[in-house]
């Protein structure tokens, strides 16, 4: 599997593509050596339905492929074949006026295996689906492993197993996980597929948005679904015992298909416990040594689990000087750099930490986003600058040992929404650190906090956690109210400030 990751795309499938397309197919298709497509049936896919051919491209070179016709599915007979479904592989069944996307091709690269691409894909077509506002998505499945117990049971007896875990099949279990269901059992569907008996299940995936007028569009998210982390305190073993456990909520809120997966200011604290005998000054010092370790390991996270991950905020030392820092990893591979501007007067005075200098937004394939450290969110200059910006989402993760510290922060926070008119997510840290000197104890409540208009909840909180309790929590926020709030909003923050008596901009 490929690890040196730069950058992942997801685009359209083009004629120039064909030669490496089919170098893939054949290392993808090695006991199938038949079931590679010809440069004409490409070509034909591409004029009839562009947008349902797409490519995965991962530094550059063609990882994985899906393609993907429209057709009237009712009229089609029940017990259909491959053949019948492709038009004989012409695609004259191909029709813009069909109800249902129907996956004729789709494979990732052994190489690339195990980044989860054929999620992405799958994704894809499910947003298309949507935007096309077809009814839902079907194919033929293959169940490769089939041949293994052809003479011990029946397909039907096969499939039942397989949805037990009783057997593994790596086709079937696969697509099962991504939400489709299987409706029938095909025989003789692809002719050579020995592996599997030349059967196949009939698998759909239904779209709930089917006949709404209001859909979202794969391209352009409007729905963008926050995945908070509440972090327990906790003594860890090791560097890799800590970071087994950011897998598991960064797994958790991928698992509900977040967009964000959100952690605190300092989660990382726990590794300090091991310098303890150390001064605080020192401690927070060897604290820095793990950083880039955790920057990597979350960036190799956020590509597998197809999430966008903000670190929080680690201790960082450049030029000799100890910075307060967090990291935004892409799930396209790519990551930046944020700083705490404000630090703390216990963190200069006790770990000597210096402030930051650089303050931006940050795009995202869900929009434009702010992160503000904790002590930064009191300072409403650094958010309406980056509203000025294009801001949608406020990201603060914090870390505040009383309630009067969290209630600084969370009443701040939620100013910012009202004033900059955007969503504001916080995320902070729970428990306690007996053995770690100058974080004993922490108080949170990770919270979402909106506008307070019609569109909006009344008090402005969109979804809050259980204070100090270990947990997540999953909020969806609509960047299209917003873009109606600034319009015609009851109060129009944005827009009526009186810029001919003060203006704020940065040095």
């Amino acid at each position: 599997m490929i690890r040196e990751i730069e950058n992942i795309e997801l685009k359209f499938l083009t004629v120039d593509d064909y030669e490496e397309l089919k170098t893939a197919m054949i290392d993808s298709y090695t006991t199938m050596p038949n079931s590679v497509w010809k440069e004409e049936h490409i070509n034909s896919l591409i004029q009839k339905f562009p947008d349902g051919q797409v490519v995965i491209k991962v530094n550059g070179q063609l990882a994985g492929c899906a393609l993907s016709i429209i057709v009237d599915y009712n009229s089609f007979d029940a017990n259909h074949t491959y053949k019948d479904i492709t038009g004989n592989y012409t695609f004259r069944t191909h029709t813009n006026k069909g109800d249902a996307l129907y996956g004729i091709d789709v494979f990732i690269h052994p190489d690339y295996r195990g980044l989860r691409l054929g999620r992405r894909l799958y994704d894809y077509r499910k947003e298309l689906c949507e935007r096309l506002n077809l009814r839902g998505i079907a194919f033929g499945g293959r169940i490769p492993n089939y041949h293994k117990y052809a003479e011990q049971m029946s397909p039907k007896e096969y499939i039942e197993r397989v949805k037990r875990k009783e057997i593994h099949d790596p086709v079937l279990n696969f697509q099962m996980s991504n939400d489709f269901h299987p409706h029938k059992i095909l025989k003789g569907y692809l002719e050579g597929d020995e592996a599997s008996g030349e059967f196949a299940v009939l698998l759909e995936w239904d779209n709930i948005y089917y006949e709404k007028k209001s859909l979202r569009a794969g391209a352009n998210k409007k729905i963008i679904r926050l995945g908070l982390v509440q972090w327990q305190m906790r003594l860890y073993a090791d560097f890799d015992e800590l970071m087994q456990q950011a897998e598991y909520f960064i797994d958790a809120v991928s698992g509900y298909r977040s967009d964000f997966a959100l952690f605190p200011e300092f989660f990382n604290a726990p590794l300090m416990a091991e310098n303890n005998h150390m001064s605080e000054s020192q401690a927070i010092r060897e604290l820095a040594s793990h950083t880039s370790r955790i920057v990597q390991k979350f960036s190799e996270l956020a590509i597998s689990y197809n999430i966008n991950v903000i670190t929080g905020s680690m201790p960082e030392i450049r030029d000799g000087l100890l910075y307060n820092v967090g990291y935004l990893c892409r799930r396209d591979g790519t990551t930046e750099r944020y700083e705490k501007l404000h630090v703390t007067p216990d963190e200069a005075k006790v770990w000597g930490m210096q402030g930051g200098h650089e303050l931006k937004a940050f795009d995202t394939d869900c929009g434009k986003i702010g992160i503000l450290i904790c002590y930064d969110s009191e300072f409403p200059e650094l958010s309406r600058l980056l509203a000025d910006e294009g801001m949608d989402i406020l990201f603060i993760p914090f870390l505040t040992d009383t309630q009067n510290g969290f209630s600084r922060v969370r009443n701040c926070a939620q100013a910012r929404a009202i004033e900059n008119e955007c969503y504001v997510a916080i995320a902070g840290s729970v428990g306690n650190l007996p053995k770690v000197h100058n974080m004993d104890i922490q108080y949170a409540q990770a919270m979402v906090f909106t506008p307070c208009d019609f569109a909006f909840p009344a008090n402005g909180i969109k979804a809050e956690a259980t204070p100090n309790t270990e947990m997540i929590l999953i909020a969806d926020v609509d960047i299209d109210l917003l873009r109606e709030l600034n319009q015609f909003g009851s109060v129009r923050n944005l827009r009526d400030r009186r810029k001919d008596i003060f203006e704020l901009k940065k040095l």
